[in-house]
């Protein structure tokens, strides 16, 4: 044992164990380095990836000896901080992309568009799709935690600290939204407001290519430059993905103990029932719609599980943005812009399937009754609430608090503490959900649009995630 402060503070090295969990890792990386060099493809490193991530993190709770809070344990707190390192730390350089993507993007987009292209038309199709596959998650979880009886019977304990966070009205929300302040917009991540800002930079500039193309070509040129180098940089960080992939699943599972799991996980195991049936909802919507979600399911099954391990939707953005417009055919202008609002508004995960779950959950443990008219009252309020959670940190903790504000249970916030508690493992399937939702509105989007390419989307020769000079396989 190395009990020096060097040692335990700032190295964060001072148990055996931590240096074996760490020679695991570097052993993992090798072997996933020599998949790649045996040309083993990018979907197939990430699936692997994913397993041994999740028997890792199965292993350190073992010989934790699963304990109730295994980050008390000296050798857990250090292995996951070292893991962070490359899991946390592979988001934060995607989520560096993310702004510099969201704004060139944009204005890239609007100044190549077609004459006569309507981007009015296009936000607004986004928001009606966006919003009636809320309503639709909304309503999913809310007759599977009836079905369940989520909450009933149940006699746990609450952390009484625990407050609800401050519900803005939905006109304060949506002035919010809108980009009073570009620096603070990116600061907070609202891409909403950062979309609406690129919006009026690129349309400006179109307009002014009309008489004066000679000024405006040089910042044409910059901006199609820009968009080059991003995906080029977005492309080179993805491909460390599968490493990320073992030390984020690892993380999350290490970090929960059993006990903490347990107390709640008949909502566990129904939130991820109410994603799956949301899910083959989407699958549905897309046969509806005469595309064959054969060929989604193959190619957006890196940016699924990249959705599902790094639990951020907005970290996943340039990996769904890449994969919307690079592999299943749907135009640029559609995949930023649907993608971009998707990823921050109307989350089916988030926004649509955990609230409506909590409001059951609470209302059975409260012995409030579950009537039509509470029924109705929820799926208007979640899935108009689903828009003011955009750009806000803490998204879950903030869906909870619109749902049981706008039913009338904010005094019950207290009861959902042992939920918010093991968020990370209720949170992979919930972000997997937002993502899915977000590639099948921009698909449905392009498909009404008449600008979606069906022999793109079922081209299977088509480079995983590549643009013209960088590849991940």
């Amino acid at each position: 044992m190395m009990t020096d402060v060097f040692f335990k503070q700032f190295l964060m090295i001072s148990d055996f164990k931590t240096i074996l969990f760490l020679l695991v890792l570097v052993a993992i990386f090798v072997l996933l380095k020599l998949l790649q060099k045996k040309k083993v493809s990018f979907a197939a490193r990430v699936l692997t990836a994913t397993g041994i991530g999740l028997a890792l993190g199965i292993v350190i709770q073992i010989v934790s000896g699963f304990s109730n809070k295994p980050t008390e344990i000296p050798f857990v707190s250090e292995v996951t901080k070292w893991y962070s390192l490359f899991g946390n730390g592979f988001i934060d350089l995607v989520r560096m992309l993310v702004i510099p993507l969201v704004i060139v993007s944009i204005i890239h987009v609007i100044i190549n568009m077609k004459e006569g292209a309507d981007i009015g038309k296009l936000a607004r199709m986004t928001i009606v799709t966006t919003m009636i596959m809320v309503a639709i998650a909304v309503v999913v979880g809310l007759v599977l935690g009836v079905i369940f009886g989520l909450g009933k019977g149940m006699n746990i304990t609450t952390d009484k600290t625990t407050e609800i966070k401050e519900v803005t009205s939905i006109v304060d929300t949506i002035r919010g939204l809108l980009p009073a302040n570009p620096i603070t917009a990116m600061y907070d991540t609202n891409v909403i407001a950062i979309v609406i800002f690129s919006a009026f930079f690129g349309i400006a500039a179109k307009r002014m290519s009309k008489k004066y193309m000679d000024v405006v070509k040089p910042f044409y040129d910059l901006i199609n430059a820009l968009q080059k180098i991003i995906i080029s940089v977005a492309m080179s960080i993805i491909k460390l993905m599968p490493y990320a992939v073992v030390a984020l699943l690892a993380n999350t599972i290490a970090q929960r103990g059993i006990a903490s799991i347990g107390a709640v996980i008949k909502f566990i195991l129904v939130l991820y029932l109410a994603v799956f049936v949301m899910f083959l909802l989407q699958m549905m919507t897309l046969v509806l719609f005469k595309i064959n979600p054969a060929f989604y399911l193959k190619k957006g099954m890196e940016t699924m599980i990249m959705a599902f391990t790094s639990r951020s939707s907005v970290g996943t953005l340039p990996m769904t943005i890449s994969t919307l417009h690079k592999k299943l055919g749907v135009s640029e202008g559609t995949a930023n812009f649907v993608a971009s609002f998707g990823t921050t508004a109307g989350m089916q995960g988030c926004a649509g399937v955990f609230p409506a779950l909590l409001v059951v959950f609470v209302a059975n443990m409260g012995g409030s009754p579950i009537d039509i008219t509470f029924l109705i009252m929820s799926i208007i309020v979640i899935s108009i609430g689903s828009l003011g959670i955009a750009g806000i940190p803490g998204t879950a903790t903030m869906a909870a608090s619109v749902a049981l504000s706008g039913t009338g249970m904010a005094s019950s916030f207290p009861l959902i503490s042992p939920i918010l508690a093991i968020d990370p493992i209720i949170d992979m399937g919930r972000t997997f959900l937002n993502v899915t939702g977000s590639m099948v509105n921009a698909l449905i989007v392009d498909k009404i649009l008449g600008h979606f390419s069906q022999e793109e989307y079922q081209d299977m020769n088509l480079k995983t995630l590549s643009d013209d000079t960088v590849s991940i396989e």
